[in-house]
């Protein structure tokens, strides 16, 4: 029953990822296109709490996806069973989520921009 809901929470996450993917890479090209240099791109995501909303939902969707697959990965080729699977798939969880949310915090509300 665990395999089944670890599968179908995957499933789930793929698909609510999608658009932000989608999301994402638009707002990418549409940076690059414009010439925005990485400092008018921080300045222009300072203090946006639309921004903040966007990427941190998108962490936490990639952070759940991600380990669940790695999960998937040690257990299938690495052969990783028990307690340590579940560490291991915990570990990388909250791994990703502790990075991308700094990154985030970084990107929207930290103070200054760089050089």
């Amino acid at each position: 029953m665990k395999e089944l809901r670890l599968y179908m929470a995957q499933r789930i996450t793929a698909l609510i990822m999608a658009p932000f993917v989608i999301g994402h890479l638009a707002v990418m090209i549409y940076a690059i296109q414009g010439g925005l240099s990485a400092a008018e791109i921080l300045g222009r995501t300072q203090g946006s709490v639309l921004w903040f909303l966007f990427y941190g939902t998108f962490v936490v969707v990639v952070s759940i996806h991600g380990a669940i697959g790695l999960r998937v990965a040690a257990s299938e080729w690495a052969g990783v069973k028990g307690v340590a699977l579940e560490v291991f798939m915990w570990a990388v969880g909250l791994c990703l989520f502790y990075l991308g949310a700094q990154a985030v915090w970084a990107v929207t509300f930290a103070a200054g921009v760089g050089p």
